[in-house]
């Protein structure tokens, strides 16, 4: 099969960037002496998570159990998930997971450490649990050195789990405050903190000037997308991930309909990417400005090339993570050939 047998619209991506992308980020953290552990809802394929542990990888990251299962099930056996799990039906499924892989969940408050607390009982198994701080993003997380610590002291007291340390997304300047008060509070309470656990792509290399990050959670980084040009992570060509989508209609001169709406490409937009949802490698003046279903409506008033119905485009999206769950499969080129690699986790958000 080749590229101009494929139906459209349809995600393509390159390995040879990709593994581009991987090794680069092993390198990095294997220069700074930082644990990576990748964050595999961006693709939630297997074969590319065994692709990131081959590396050197000292685990993955999962943000949802269904995804931790998926990955489980395939001998992976070192899965953190990074959210809150709440209730027992997930202590249940958690408890699963724990008889058969090494699991470490975050939580940021009482009734998730009681979450995981009764999934460790169930298993008569270890779980280790990671506190959460906000370092800003107004997002899950306590806010105070105070709640962390708390925190701490509980799972510490808690039967089967260990104290993992403190996890946080983003990494930034304000996790190093943040840390540094806690290092000093939980001193002097007589606890230690294991590691510090950050993320994500954006700041990623930056990572070692933070100095207070152990172990580094990036997803994105695999793929890349116009987010990712958008803040300096990325260039064009460090961009793995396009969808091939065919040119429908061209209603107007300034207008061309591309066979991929809401359906196939994000609405997320791209922040200082550049404007439209995606970036058209062969038209790049052109914008997508607005996404229906299934249409993608293109303008083309700023191109001096205008596209002719039934030419083939490839757009980098915006952002990459929703537009692969979009999918149940990718294509993937390599050495020239083409073949198809299932989108393992797909659609699992529970």
């Amino acid at each position: 099969m080749k590229i101009e047998d494929l139906d459209t619209p349809v995600p393509v991506a390159d390995l040879a960037i990709v593994d581009a992308n991987l090794k680069r980020m092993q390198d990095y953290c294997d220069e700074h002496g930082i644990a990576l552990r990748p964050h595999i809802k961006t693709h939630k394929i297997v074969r590319l998570a065994e692709r990131q542990l081959a590396l050197g990888a000292k685990g993955i990251t999962c943000q949802k159990l269904g995804e931790a299962e998926v990955m489980a099930d395939a001998g992976i056996e070192d899965i953190l998930i990074s959210y809150p799990l709440i209730g027992p039906i997930k202590a249940k499924r958690l408890a699963a997971l724990a008889k058969r892989a090494k699991m470490s969940v975050a939580v940021d408050s009482d009734v998730a450490l009681e979450t995981v607390a009764s999934a460790a009982e169930m298993a008569d198994a270890p779980i280790g649990v990671l506190v959460e701080f906000d370092s800003g993003l107004g997002r899950t997380g306590v806010v105070t050195v105070d709640e962390a610590l708390a925190l701490a002291q509980k799972v510490s007291e808690t039967p089967h789990l260990s104290f993992d340390g403190l996890m946080t997304y983003p990494a930034s300047e304000a996790s190093v405050a943040f840390v540094k008060q806690a290092r000093d509070a939980f001193a002097a309470a007589g606890l230690t903190i294991p590691k510090v656990s950050g993320g994500g792509t954006p700041n990623a290399f930056r990572t070692h000037e933070f100095g207070v990050i152990d172990e580094l959670r990036v997803g994105t980084y695999i793929y890349n997308d116009r987010m990712m040009m958008g803040v300096g992570h990325a260039a064009l060509e460090d961009c793995a991930f396009d969808v091939l989508v065919t040119v429908v209609s061209r209603p107007t001169p300034d207008r061309a309909i591309i066979d991929a709406g809401t359906k196939s490409l994000t609405s997320d937009p791209a922040g200082k990417g550049g404007p439209g949802h995606g970036l058209i490698r062969e038209y790049p003046d052109a914008v997508i400005e607005r996404l229906t279903e299934e249409h993608g409506m293109v303008d083309l008033s700023a191109s001096a090339k205008k596209p002719e119905i039934g030419e083939r485009l490839r757009v980098v999206p915006n952002h990459v993570c929703p537009v692969s769950n979009l999918h149940d499969s990718i294509v993937v080129v390599e050495d020239g050939s083409v073949s198809e690699w299932r989108v393992d986790a797909r659609g699992l958000t529970r």
